[in-house]
């Protein structure tokens, strides 16, 4: 009967392997399109504090470039575009170019948790948006969903869905914005 129930086991844990790499495998790629808006608009500012409780007022990003990023630890295609996200920042590093992440209703400790499992930690700013006021001033209806905001602090771009930030056609729209 101990062999049985061994067995059994065995073979429960095996398929269950075989779930989790069957639903890795199956993930979509990150595509790399930017909706352009048809006329663009004026984004909505806002204060958000970082995990250091450090707050971060949006119209002080006026003047730059910004990849706004509406995201959330559970969201699998949030995760995958995390690292295209950092090296698309770090391809900018001292342009008139900026990435923040705004997380959704999570606390500090779990996030923290989380970018702690990625290869690459995060240099960009993640703020908290604990109540979702601000992803409910964007209309943020899925996530992850990302914006492009001109230096004049306009929403030139929206994408829903996860994206390789550093793709070559995103990053040309990037650089045709900073030179604007």
């Amino acid at each position: 009967m101990r062999k049985m129930i061994t067995l059994l086991s065995t073979a429960l844990l095996l398929q269950l392997a075989a779930l989790s790499v069957q639903a890795a495998w199956e993930q979509p790629e990150l595509g790399y399109q930017l909706t352009p808006l048809k006329t663009p608009i004026d984004a909505p500012t806002f204060k958000l504090n970082d995990m250091d409780e450090y707050e971060y007022d949006f119209s002080e990003y006026r003047g730059k470039v910004v990849l706004l990023n509406f995201w959330a630890t559970w969201c699998p295609p949030c995760k995958r575009e995390m690292p295209s996200m950092e090296r698309v920042y770090q391809n900018h590093q001292g342009e008139n170019f900026d990435v923040i992440a705004i997380n959704q209703m999570e606390d500090g400790d779990r996030i923290f948790a989380f970018t702690g499992t990625l290869d690459t930690q995060p240099t960009f700013n993640i703020l908290l948006d604990s109540n979702s006021a601000v992803s409910q001033t964007y209309d943020v209806r899925g996530l992850p969903t990302t914006y492009l905001i001109d230096k004049k602090g306009r929403i030139r771009y929206r994408a829903v869905g996860g994206r390789e930030f550093d793709h070559p056609e995103v990053e040309k729209i990037i650089e045709a914005l900073m030179k604007e």
